[in-house]
């Protein structure tokens, strides 16, 4: 589990994140969503030890994380520009990391690169972008860590990949205790995969959800009544996060156990009344704006 408490950066007299507390439970794959400055990268290299935090604590399975030889070597860390040795191949990188990391598994990895189409004896430096984060991941996932760390990891990769990438991790999951922090710009890149998320925005977390309890418990009913007095009354009865009127037809989004929220409804005998599917996205634009923010501003 990685826990971060009350934590503060800054540079100079820019303050990168501030007061971030966020709690990243062990086997799940955690999102950390954010615009370009929002902090996501701040925050990672502080959550594996690169950078030490002006205020507050995190904490990797209990251990201090800065200047820890021994709980650093439990997370491996993918920048959004990863470091490559000069000259180097991606055999060279493997040894490399193998140096450091004692569970490194050689084996797999040649046999990964092999799959990809990367060569092994390959300068990097002639590898298209993609190509460098598809080494990133190879290098990151046979370093047998118990925490990687992914910064914009997805970016520069075609769908096809991203997909092929999304699947190794589920892979990883189900066979050895393994979790996946990843910190996006984009919502929707993780939808399909992310078990919690974190929305960063100016230093901060300005919310952090299990996307699981979210879907059940927030749903948007399209309906029209009779009379405007159904209407009120059943809005009375429901937690309402927003109501859409398109002439008679109303569109509410509210909170609830989807079965308790149609009983209500169809106690007022509607004309018509359905639940309609709500996207990831659609989630977090209500419940931001309910907080005060408009999230399309923000990551989309």
């Amino acid at each position: 589990m990685i826990t971060a408490t009350h934590v503060y950066k800054k540079f100079g007299d820019v303050e990168a994140v501030h007061d971030v507390s966020v709690q990243i439970n062990k086997g799940e794959v955690f999102g950390l969503i954010g615009t370009n400055g929002a902090g996501k990268s701040t925050f990672l290299r502080m959550a594996c030890g690169v950078l030490k935090a002006d205020k507050g604590e995190i904490l990797v399975d209990e251990q201090p994380i800065y200047e820890n030889v021994s709980a650093k070597k439990d997370i491996f860390y993918i920048s959004d520009d990863q470091f490559y040795l000069l000259n180097s191949t991606p055999k060279d990188m493997m040894h490399f990391y193998a140096d450091y990391y004692q569970n490194f598994d050689k084996k797999r990895c040649l046999e990964m690169l092999d799959k990809f189409g990367l060569k092994a004896n390959r300068h990097v430096a002639t590898f298209s972008k993609g190509m460098k984060k598809q080494l990133s991941v190879i290098l990151g996932v046979c370093a047998n860590t118990n925490y990687l760390f992914c910064d914009e990891t997805f970016d520069g990769l075609d769908p096809v990949m991203r997909q092929a990438v999304k699947s190794i991790f589920v892979g990883e999951m189900t066979e050895r205790d393994f979790t996946p922090v990843i910190a996006s710009h984009n919502l929707r890149e993780l939808e399909d995969i992310c078990d919690c998320v974190g929305i960063l925005h100016h230093g901060g977390v300005l919310m952090q959800k299990d996307l699981e309890e979210m879907k059940l418990n927030i749903h948007t009913i399209q309906c029209v009544f009779q009379t405007e007095e159904q209407t009120e009354a059943l809005l009375a009865q429901l937690d309402v996060v927003k109501v859409e009127r398109r002439g008679k037809l109303l569109l509410i989004t509210a909170r609830g156990k989807r079965e308790e929220m149609m009983l209500k409804v169809e106690s007022f005998q509607p004309v018509f009344a359905e639940v309609l599917p709500l996207t990831l996205e659609e989630i977090f634009i209500s419940e931001t704006e309910v907080a005060g923010y408009d999230i399309k501003k923000l990551i989309f």
